[in-house]
């Protein structure tokens, strides 16, 4: 079983910056798709953005594009998701997810195998 574990969220002004980190245990880091989710109060959990394995692909949902930027490093068994000019309706309760399997689409939360508890995120004046 692979343990996913987010960090880096808080309270930030719009217009701000924040950066989460979601580390995962196993030898096979460069294996795994990662993926940040994301669930507002009251809304179901939405696709932010996703890495792929090794060829570092990046996709991002239509909302985020352009401000926030995932990113990972293999040899720190790390992800990163670097978010830019925050909103208020970014507020949300952020998912870090592994892709062990291989299967799925990158969007779908059911195509992920592991997932960490949660970091929270606030956007508020």
């Amino acid at each position: 079983q692979v343990q996913v574990e987010e960090s880096g969220g808080g309270l930030v002004q719009p217009g701000g910056s924040l950066k989460l980190s979601c580390t995962a245990s196993g030898r096979a880091f460069s294996r795994y798709r990662m993926g940040w989710f994301r669930q507002a109060p009251e809304k179901e959990r939405e696709f932010v953005a996703a890495i792929s394995r090794t060829i570092r692909t990046t996709y991002y949902a239509h909302s985020v594009k352009g401000r926030f930027t995932i990113s990972r490093d293999n040899d720190k068994n790390t992800a990163y998701l670097q978010m830019n000019n925050l909103k208020s309706e970014d507020t949300a309760v952020y998912y870090c997810a592994a892709d062990v399997s291989g299967f799925g689409h990158y969007s779908t939360p059911g195509a992920y195998d592991s997932w960490g508890q949660g970091t929270q995120v606030t956007v508020s004046s």
